[in-house]
């Protein structure tokens, strides 16, 4: 090819090379360029997440996303969408990371990364205080129980649930079938429940620690069993690798200096980061 070939060639190229997208690093480029980190969790996932007497946002997990933040020295801004719109993925530029106690099922390890590891905490039925003989979820067969949408505890009750992440125990399902009832807000989910057994629910699935956190603030509620090993990974939108290792050097030093440790002593009253 002669010169004046290889110059229109790459004339020719060069629309197209602008047009490719570029993934690699451009998360922490735009973290780092504009000083703020873009978070995002659920408003009321106690005592992971919710607001507090000042209407502020509080709990484990924002604790948790404050100390990246600081670490990463940027500002944070925390947003607080709908579970389903957090799993679909696809942030583009709206957010930067999920410190939302999200558990890296099948169908949401096609849409985000999960670059490491922040706590581990099991899944479990949980029934009204007056029902005094439910003690397991094989019991409920038929019954209506309540999950958050779009939560893996959905796919547990659909026998869907497979969990993406390394040494995970996948769980299983000794049930039957039943009749899942599907809530937008995990508030509403407890409210309900405290009407009484069978008046809206039979039971609901959740995670131990946001269970017992409502029963410490008088709930009328009762941890029936425990049903499966629930392992909690940060999340990144798919696709930046730079990103997702920065994540994942960023947590492993709160780790190790007990960062986490002691957000987790804080709000748990027990380390449940390692």
């Amino acid at each position: 090819m002669n010169k004046q070939g290889l110059i229109n060639t790459t004339a020719a190229l060069l629309p197209l090379l602008l047009a490719v997208p570029a993934h690699a690093g451009t998360t922490l480029d735009r973290v780092s360029n504009s000083g703020e980190l873009r978070g995002v969790l659920l408003e009321s996932y106690p005592p992971f997440s919710f607001l507090n007497s000042k209407n502020q946002l509080d709990g484990f997990d924002v604790d948790v996303v404050k100390a990246v933040a600081k670490k990463l020295n940027v500002k944070l801004k925390l947003d607080t969408p709908s579970w389903e719109v957090i799993a679909a993925g696809k942030w583009g530029k709206r957010w930067d990371i999920c410190i939302c106690s999200m558990t890296p099922t099948k169908e949401a390890a096609q849409v985000l990364d999960f670059p490491v590891i922040y706590y581990k905490s099991p899944a479990v039925l949980v029934v009204n205080a007056s029902d005094k003989h439910t003690s397991s979820i094989k019991a409920l067969d038929g019954k209506k129980i309540g999950v958050q949408q779009g939560a893996s505890y959905e796919r547990y009750l659909q026998k869907t649930l497979k969990i993406e992440a390394p040494g995970a125990v996948q769980p299983s399902f000794p049930f039957s079938k039943v009749n899942i009832a599907t809530y937008d807000n995990e508030e509403i989910i407890f409210q309900d429940l405290a009407l009484g057994t069978g008046k809206r629910l039979d039971a609901l699935v959740s995670n131990l620690n946001t269970a017992n956190e409502r029963i410490a603030r008088g709930g009328k509620f009762r941890v029936a069993a425990t049903l499966y090993a629930e392992p909690n990974w940060v999340a990144v939108d798919k696709g930046d690798a730079q990103w997702q290792a920065r994540v994942k050097q960023v947590v492993t030093e709160l780790k190790q200096d007990g960062t986490l440790a002691a957000i987790s002593r804080k709000w748990i009253g027990s380390d449940i980061t390692q």
